[in-house]
């Protein structure tokens, strides 16, 4: 019985498998095939990816994205980080006010891409803002909050709080106590949520599309626009990088998260 039960989640395990990663690793196969048709393959040849590179249109989408990415993703960590310390602070603990409040600030990753995306474009609209990299910006910055926030949270869920305190008997003021103490223990959880934030941004096409203004491609939007006119090679060669760098981002940020900062607890047992 019991091993009738293990060949059934195997198999389960393995068509979930399949399910996932066959559509990745055929657009990955398609993106060195020299026919221009994903459904024949004719032989192996790397001509797509130098086509890609002598692309001006693509390089200006992947600028664009990238300026994007690292703007928005170091914006919610400052905003993230210093939401987190300010609840960890809060004296007496947060009650239903400030809970309903923690719960608000993780909402935008909750609330699907789509409606996100028109909340955000009616709110633009509503303030006269004209559609661009600004709002772009301000767009992902808004959904990047949260994954900061939770982050940074649940590292200081962990913190012995009697080393910022010791400080601050010491004579180390507040600021001083954040800086010397307190940062340096939650940075793996702020480099973390940056990582992972700046592949949310990155890929992001949904909000994208409704808060960016005419002149302002993104590099996901490139990608789905060329969709429209049938998968290419190049195309698939595109993809096979963005899912590249974003793997490397994916596991950057899990390293990043593993990281365990030295206490002086720990120094001296040593």
């Amino acid at each position: 019985m019991r091993g009738a039960k293990g060949r059934g989640r195997k198999i389960y395990i393995a068509l979930l498998l399949t399910l996932m990663y066959v559509p990745i690793v055929l657009v990955i196969v398609y993106s060195f095939n020299q026919s221009r048709l994903s459904s024949v393959w004719s032989g192996f040849t790397l001509s797509w990816y130098r086509e890609l590179f002598r692309d001006r249109a693509i390089f200006e989408a992947l600028r664009n994205s990238l300026v994007l990415a690292v703007i928005s993703s170091f914006s919610a960590a400052v905003i993230g980080t210093l939401g987190a310390v300010g609840m960890a602070r809060l004296k007496p603990p947060p009650g239903k006010i400030g809970k309903a409040m923690e719960y608000l600030s993780i909402l935008p990753i909750m609330i699907p891409e789509i409606i996100l995306g028109m909340v955000m474009l009616a709110f633009f609209s509503l303030l006269g803002l004209p559609l661009g990299m600004l709002t772009l910006i301000l767009a992902h910055t808004c959904f990047c909050i949260p994954y900061i926030y939770l982050l940074v949270k649940a590292r200081l869920a962990g913190l012995d709080k009697s080393f910022a305190e010791a400080a601050r008997n010491l004579g180390a003021n507040e600021w001083r106590a954040f800086r010397d103490i307190t940062f340096p223990l939650i940075l793996p959880a702020v480099v973390s949520g940056i990582l992972l934030s700046f592949a949310m941004s990155f890929d992001d096409v949904i909000i994208s599309v409704f808060v960016t203004g005419p002149h302002t491609n993104t590099l996901p939007i490139r990608i789905y626009s060329q969709m429209k006119t049938g998968v290419t090679p190049k195309t698939n060669a595109l993809c096979t990088l963005v899912f590249a760098a974003t793997v490397l981002l994916c596991i950057l940020s899990t390293v990043a998260a593993r990281i365990r900062v030295k206490t002086p607890k720990k120094e001296q047992s040593k």
